[in-house]
């Protein structure tokens, strides 16, 4: 195991919605560990860059939830179909069904300028090589994987640092949407927490660090600020720092 490799655990989902997304997660570090294990490196790197692209549905699915509107309309040049499947997606990876190098059309709407777009499906391309029966083996030991590892994280961070603005107006709009306990989904704070906020937007443990440095003075205004206080307070005791590695 490259033990570097693990640091892509912090940008992946807590919680699970299914345990079919949970148990093909499991799958691909499985593949990856094997792989790794057995001088297999090309086949790992498979593996590690399907975990990656997992994390850029993940990080997708919540621009759709936090900014539908800009979301729908970054959908241009998409046909109507797709569009349908899109806007109408149960699961972050039904955008598996999209071109991948179009799918990363979509971090724009996280500030991800086009020179680093371009940067991005780069990797797509590295893929596609290694998948290919092309005669080719690029990974010859676990040195040249572990330095790929290192390449692919630093392109994991950026778009991490890019999706923060987006993570807090989540967070925000989840705050007050869940001010009042008599009309959200749950009475109890650990829940409404644990069920609305990390499963359904799929909330990584970096993800987390951003709703726990959220500045919720900016919402004093509203008639449930002493819930969100409480709110904020719960989050900060179920996920203290000494849990992050980011």
């Amino acid at each position: 195991m490259i033990e570097e490799a693990t640091r892509l655990e912090t940008y992946l989902p807590m919680s699970w919605r299914t345990t079919k997304e949970r148990d093909y997660v499991r799958f691909l570090w499985e593949a990856f560990d094997t792989n790794v294990e057995h001088g297999k490196y090309q086949f790992a790197f498979l593996a590690y860059h399907m975990l990656v692209m997992s994390f850029v549905y993940f990080n997708i699915w919540q621009i759709r939830l936090i900014r539908p509107g800009p979301f729908e309309t970054a959908m241009v040049g998409f046909s109507k179909d797709v569009e349908k499947n899109l806007m109408s997606a149960s699961s972050p990876f039904v955008f598996s069904a999209v071109n991948e190098r179009s799918v990363l059309r979509f971090l724009k709407l996280i500030q991800c300028d086009n020179a680093k777009i371009g940067s991005y499906a780069k990797l797509v391309d590295e893929r596609n090589d290694t998948a290919h029966a092309n005669g080719n083996i690029f990974f010859n030991s676990e040195d040249e994987l572990a330095r790929k590892v290192r390449d692919v994280l630093r392109t994991v961070e950026e778009i991490q640092r890019h999706s923060a603005p987006a993570i807090g107006e989540g967070y925000r709009d989840f705050l007050i949407a869940s001010q009042d306990p008599e009309e959200r989904e749950y009475t109890d704070d650990a829940q409404q927490i644990g069920e609305v906020l990390v499963k359904e937007y799929y909330m990584s443990a970096s993800d987390i660090v951003f709703c726990r440095d959220f500045d919720i003075r900016g919402l004093s205004n509203e008639d449930g600020f002493a819930t969100i206080q409480t709110l904020h307070q719960t989050l900060a005791d179920l996920y203290p720092p000494e849990d992050e590695d980011a």
